[in-house]
């Protein structure tokens, strides 16, 4: 979300930032309704001013027993006071046309970031571990779950449509571990402070972190008009909706392990088979509210942290910067990292690090004061996955494979399993 002064104060700059997005000018039809609403603005000001001298003139009138210009002045009041009511609700009108145009803007990007159509355009910044070597023919998760007999897409269809699937036995102890592993970690080892949050949210926080309005279609909406979370950034984020906060409380740093659930509407065809593309999948969502001069450092912290997950798992992976094609509507910068699966023989993303500037705090109306007696300043978003627990089990499950069809569990999950290798069951 902008503020429509600074598109006032550098029209020309504004939609060189746009075209980097690859969307068309803005400026010249948000000052078009700016100025429209100016007027309006300024045609009230001066009705009220003409209502109010008609107003103490009634007076006068009747004081001096003038009753003819009394009269008058009465009439003339009316027709401002009809003037004014029309010209509120063409300002309400205009307002709400210049609130939904600047909404529906994307966020502006770092000068850094590289300029591109897509993902294929996406910079590598690093390469972290190499890839396991197998003497066998590597198999993908779906494989792997489905001979062990703990994975089951066909019942998951039955009871819920496609995009589900259920695990069971060890592999669901799995799974578990890893969620508890990774919020053990953020919380007893980077510093972040653990929230349970709700998973229905209201139209509002979804607005907050810009996920609505564009991306309706993305969500799956409740009876009652509430919103399933498609990330806890959502709840984690509007933590700080409409605060003042005190500056020497930054950052704050909170994580959360829940489930999220997207519609993947535009998704219709890819990667149908197993888990990695799912209606309802687990994640550890990380969010920093800090500000503008500390937020770039944070998004390097934030990055590190969920990277460090991957180091402790024993992962290779590398670390992406997305171009202006590939980034997400409210990131100024997102780093995506992408681990290696084996059974397809490529990287995938399992982690994305955004820095969002303030950008969703103008939405939320987030703000905190530098010093006790300061004017208040947005704060600065920044949000990232500390793992996605889903392609963290694909990943342990193509990576720790072995030839006779069993899964070894790594080191560090060992003491959340109890177990060190998953065979089939029977």
């Amino acid at each position: 979300m902008f503020d429509i002064r600074a598109v006032r104060d550098a029209p020309d700059a504004f939609d060189a930032a746009l075209a980097k997005r690859g969307a068309p000018p803005a400026a010249s039809r948000l000052l078009q309704l700016d100025d429209e609403r100016r007027a309006i603005v300024t045609r009230l000001q001066e009705a009220q001013t003409a209502r109010n001298a008609a107003s103490k003139a009634i007076g006068k009138a009747k004081a001096t027993k003038n009753e003819e210009e009394a009269q008058r002045l009465i009439g003339e009041v009316a027709d401002l006071k009809a003037t004014i009511q029309s010209g509120e609700e063409q300002e309400r009108e205009v307002n709400a046309k210049l609130h939904d145009e600047l909404a529906a803007l994307p966020n502006m990007v770092l000068d850094e970031v590289p300029v591109g159509a897509d993902e294929s355009d996406n910079v590598e910044l690093r390469r972290v571990g190499e890839p396991p070597v197998f003497d066998f023919e590597v198999k993908e998760h779906d494989a792997i779950g489905e001979a062990l007999g703990l994975m089951d897409v066909e019942t998951a269809g039955r009871i819920a449509g496609s995009r589900f699937t259920v695990l069971t036995g060890k592999l669901a102890r799995l799974e578990r571990a890893l969620g508890q592993f990774m919020i053990d970690t953020h919380t007893e080892v980077n510093g972040y402070t653990e929230v349970s949050p709700p998973l229905l949210v209201r139209d509002e926080a979804v607005f907050g972190t810009a996920q609505l309005p564009k991306f309706a279609d993305d969500l799956f909406r409740t009876t009652d008009g509430r919103w399933l979370i498609p990330t806890a950034e959502v709840p984690l984020t509007n933590l700080v909706a409409g605060q003042i906060l005190d500056g020497r409380r930054l950052p704050l740093r909170v994580t959360a392990l829940t489930p999220c659930f997207r519609s993947e509407a535009g998704s219709a065809g890819r990667d149908v088979r197993g888990m990695l593309r799912q209606h309802q999948f687990t994640k550890c969502e990380l969010v920093s509210i800090t500000t503008a001069e500390a937020a770039l450092e944070e998004q390097e912290r934030m990055t590190a942290c969920a990277e460090g997950i991957l180091k402790a798992l024993g992962l290779a992976y590398r670390v992406v910067t997305l171009s202006t094609g590939d980034l997400g509507f409210g990131a100024r910068r997102t780093y995506d990292i992408e681990v290696w699966l084996p059974g397809q023989a490529t990287y995938r993303e399992i982690s994305s690090c955004s820095v969002c500037g303030d950008f969703q705090a103008r939405r939320m109306n987030a703000r905190y004061r530098p010093e006790p007696d300061a004017a208040p300043q947005f704060v600065h978003t920044l949000n990232g996955s500390g793992v996605a627990v889903g392609r963290a089990l694909i990943a342990v499950m193509e990576n720790y494979q072995e030839a006779d069809g069993a899964i070894r569990v790594p080191e560090v999950l060992v003491p959340y399993t109890g177990f060190e290798r998953i065979e089939a069951e029977g």
